[in-house]
């Protein structure tokens, strides 16, 4: 999609309290520059300067990547794995006015390794975390951004049907993931946003578990947390299943957090507080005496991060959507001992209402 990275540069200028802003590759570095690197021990740094200008402090190997990009306009202080990186942090601070300046970065992400360098080279420099700010720059999507992780839904749903249609009581959780992931490129996804998390029978009662070696039986529960990849956007979806027939409790701890879920979806727009959003989804959950089992908040902010700052849909939060905004709804139910339900949806604010991206039924809950 084309994006006009200038215009994203110039809201960085923006951000009060800092003379320039610094970023290191990640997710911040690909929305700002379109530019991927490895984080890695070889420092690379994009700076952007109040001039207009966007220089990078670079290994001279990552070069042709910079020259591939003259729409960027881009300065480069190059140092080579000979002569180390000393030189360039220096010629940067010096050639683009930083001494006794304030230089912006993302405290999230931002090593103690470059900010080193940058107070040996002069120690009147000072560093302000403006991760927020940045956050919520990014926290507000384009069409073209929307339609991206549109995509990226698209493609994990096609793949999760593909799985469903396989998978088999005595499969382990590690199989199953595997094959997920598998079904995921061959339905066109551009990586995975995260390694696919399948839980099965008591284990899927662990919020954030790790894939084991349990094998699936029939008539438990098998929660499926995953996504893909589009333009570098993900999808973040979890659906719940039972192979087989669920026993009564089983099946009302589905039906409350189905309702949850479309609860909290039906409170969704902008000018909603994020509070207001959990509230919804947790009054369902603790009407059929469960709330002591819900033991996370209802979504996350969505993006190239990934999970992201901005929205948190969390109690008590007075913030308020916006439009553009993506997040996870995603109440959930977790009984240690018998297991958990989680059922997650993608959405977008719009200016009159909600962009539900995620299509998966939820209607399928015994397979």
């Amino acid at each position: 999609m084309p994006i006009d990275y200038a215009a994203r540069q110039a809201k960085l200028r923006q951000i009060a309290g800092a003379d320039a802003v610094a970023l290191v590759p990640g997710a911040n570095m690909f929305y700002f520059t379109g530019l991927e690197f490895h984080l890695s021990e070889r420092p690379v740094i994009a700076i952007v300067t109040p001039d207009d200008g966007l220089s990078f402090i670079i290994p001279q190997l990552e070069m042709p990547k910079l020259h591939q990009r003259p729409d960027l306009e881009a300065r480069a202080f190059a140092w080579s794995d000979t002569d180390g990186y000393d030189g360039a942090f220096r010629q940067a601070v010096d050639e683009l006015g930083l001494r006794g300046k304030t230089l912006g970065v993302d405290g999230l992400t931002m090593r103690v390794t470059e900010w080193l360098e940058f107070q040996r080279i002069d120690g009147s420099m000072r560093v302000n975390a403006v991760e927020r700010q940045i956050i919520n720059i990014l926290a507000h999507k384009s069409a073209e951004e929307v339609e991206s992780m549109r995509r990226a839904v698209k493609l994990s749903e096609v793949a999760l049907d593909r799985l469903l249609a396989w998978v088999q009581p005595g499969m382990t959780e590690r199989q199953i993931a595997n094959k997920l992931s598998e079904e995921m490129t061959a339905a066109g996804s551009q990586g995975i946003a995260f390694e696919p998390l399948v839980q099965t029978g008591p284990n899927s009662a662990l919020p954030h578990g790790m894939l084991t070696e349990r094998v699936l039986a029939r008539d438990e529960f098998l929660l499926i947390d995953y996504g893909g990849k589009s333009d570098g956007y993900p999808a973040d979806i979890t659906r719940t299943f039972c192979i087989g027939t669920p026993t009564p409790e089983m099946q009302k701890i589905y039906d409350t957090v189905r309702a949850a879920n479309e609860a909290a979806i039906r409170v969704s727009g902008p000018g909603v507080a994020m509070g207001t959003v959990d509230k919804a989804a947790r009054d369902v959950i603790e009407a059929a005496g469960y709330g002591a089992y819900f033991i996370h908040r209802t979504g996350h902010g969505l993006g190239l991060n990934g999970h992201e700052m901005i929205p948190q849909i969390a109690a008590g939060v007075t913030d308020r959507l916006e439009p553009g905004m993506a997040f996870t709804i995603e109440p959930g139910i977790y009984v240690p001992g018998l297991g958990g339900v989680r059922i997650e949806d993608n959405v977008v604010v719009t200016e009159t209402g909600l962009d539900v991206l995620t299509t998966f039924t939820k209607d399928r809950f015994t397979l």
